[in-house]
């Protein structure tokens, strides 16, 4: 099961960072495209907090290297969990997958620009879902399913 979490774990973080690179080559920071008028805009946005925009607004050391710590035990927290497993199961190893390469994307991101790349925002007209991004979409999604997992039992 060591593989499928590797491998999960290295295809989001591809995809995360794929598509990132693709806002920032493609979008000045702050610009909106918008695809579905009163609902969905493509933007680029740089997020100094934490997910969907958590504890964000102006930078501060201070903070980003409290991120940055964080996440990285929380990584070595998620492998060494992993590592241990004895009777692994498929669902447990994806959703562990998901949030240890949501974190990881999202890293990689603070350690390059200071900041995480945020670009997919929802909204109902004027009503807006804080910008998100593909790292983002894993953990939510990841934890979603450990919850799951846990409460089945």
């Amino acid at each position: 099961m060591l593989g499928l979490f590797a491998l999960v774990a290295l295809v989001v973080v591809a995809l995360d960072q794929a598509t990132k690179t693709i806002i920032v080559n493609s979008l000045r920071v702050h610009e909106v495209h918008t695809v579905i008028p009163g609902y969905f805009d493509i933007v680029h946005f740089r997020n100094t907090g934490a997910a969907f925009g958590f504890l964000g607004g102006k930078f501060s050391p201070v903070k980003h290297y409290f991120f940055i710590s964080v996440t990285i035990l929380a990584l070595v927290g998620i492998l060494v969990y992993v590592l241990k497993l004895k009777k692994a199961r498929l669902p447990e190893v994806l959703a562990l997958g998901l949030v240890f390469a949501g974190a990881a994307g999202n890293l990689v991101d603070r350690l390059r620009f200071g900041r995480v790349v945020d670009f997919l925002y929802f909204h109902w007209h004027r009503y807006y879902w804080p910008a998100f991004n593909v790292a983002d979409s894993a953990i939510t999604v990841g934890a979603i399913l450990l919850l799951w997992i846990h409460l089945r039992k």
